[in-house]
């Protein structure tokens, strides 16, 4: 066996460990909150493990990074407490190495990180979302709240009937200009989707003018298309975890409930976020090299404080950036980019 190989198996394996731990932990926690109402679904046994097999990307997605930085602190820590790290560097062999041959673990679950984020967890949180709304007993008596939400320029608030998603009832649509002035409100009895367009049910109108006010009405009209019965759904059980393709539609005129820039922040944050990986797996390189004999242990404690640091600043960064106080690219790449600068720099010094 190589050294490469060696180092790769031992840090993929600390890796994916710490990955199981972490996913177990979050999963139970997960499972503590909707088991009970699962079972009063009379969903049992099978509808539990479905639930926990669907939010499983999800979870790993969350895991990914403190996954990295367990397990390169074990990995690391082995290394250095078996002396490994003195006999490999005594062949001229240095801490840049080490480091580089373990890359490819922490690479390998940024590109699992990434595609469960673009391609599998849309899937799985949309099967999710069906299953749990097919599942939610009827309460004739429930009153259902309108929602308000976006569509391009228009402001719209209305009551969605249909479990489906097909069909708005009361539906109030504010139509803005280009400087975000009310210029018409139409009110609807109901809007359905039909042939991928929403028609209006007797639509009437009210048109601001200067110094007037016009009216009009209508018996049907076709209103949008960059509205979807999914998207009704998703409103209707409050759903705030958003997808990169629902970000997109947001920006080019779909349905938004958001500031433009919250959506301009998740779509940097989509390839922004598996670079976590890749920075943990920085910051904990320095424990390669600490002396366990000489209060070393010292080194893994400010590694897994850089991390931990790391989390809190990349979070509050990202909420700047949805929130339109720091630009979308900034806001997703900052910490990533100065926290890897960091490790590296760190490395840098204790390699000498």
């Amino acid at each position: 066996m190589t050294l490469s190989t060696y180092l790769l198996k031992l840090m993929g394996g600390r890796i994916l460990t710490a990955l199981a731990v972490l996913v177990g932990v979050l999963q139970i926690l997960d499972l503590l909150d909707v088991t009970t109402e699962i079972l009063d679904r009379q969903l049992g046994a099978q509808g539990v493990a479905y639930y926990a097999l669907l939010r499983l990307p999800r979870l790993i997605e969350q895991a990914a990074p403190l996954a990295v930085l367990a397990g390169a602190l074990f990995a690391f820590g082995k290394l250095a407490g078996d002396s490994a790290v003195t006999a490999m560097r005594s062949t001229g062999i240095s801490a840049y190495r080490i480091t580089f041959n373990a890359m490819p673990a922490a690479l390998a679950l940024a590109i699992l990180q990434l595609a469960i984020g673009m391609a599998i967890a849309p899937r799985t949180d949309a099967r999710l979302s069906e299953w749990w709304q097919q599942s939610t007993p009827e309460d004739p008596a429930k009153v259902v709240d309108p929602v308000t939400f976006r569509v391009g320029d228009e402001l719209v608030v209305a009551v969605p009937r249909d479990p489906d998603g097909r069909s708005l009832e009361k539906v109030t649509i504010y139509r803005r200009d280009a400087e975000g002035r009310l210029v018409q409100r139409t009110t609807a009895q109901a809007a359905v989707y039909d042939d991928k367009v929403w028609r209006l049910v007797e639509p009437r109108f009210e048109t601001l003018g200067t110094a007037s006010v016009a009216q009009g009405a209508a018996r049907s009209m076709d209103w949008t298309r960059n509205l979807t019965p999914g998207d009704i759904r998703t409103l209707s059980m409050g759903q705030t975890s958003v997808t990169p393709a629902e970000a997109s539609r947001a920006l080019a005129g779909g349905l938004s409930t958001r500031p433009r820039t919250f959506y301009d922040t998740q779509l940097q944050r989509t390839w922004a976020a598996p670079m976590a990986c890749i920075v943990m797996l920085l910051l904990a390189a320095p424990s390669a090299l600490a002396n366990f004999r000489g209060g070393g242990a010292t080194i893994v404690v400010q590694c897994l404080a850089a991390g931990l640091l790391f989390l809190v600043f990349d979070g509050a960064f990202t909420a700047l950036g949805e929130n339109g106080a720091a630009p979308a690219i900034l806001a997703a790449w900052a910490a990533p980019v100065m926290f890897a600068a960091f490790g590296a720099t760190m490395l840098l010094y204790r390699e000498g």
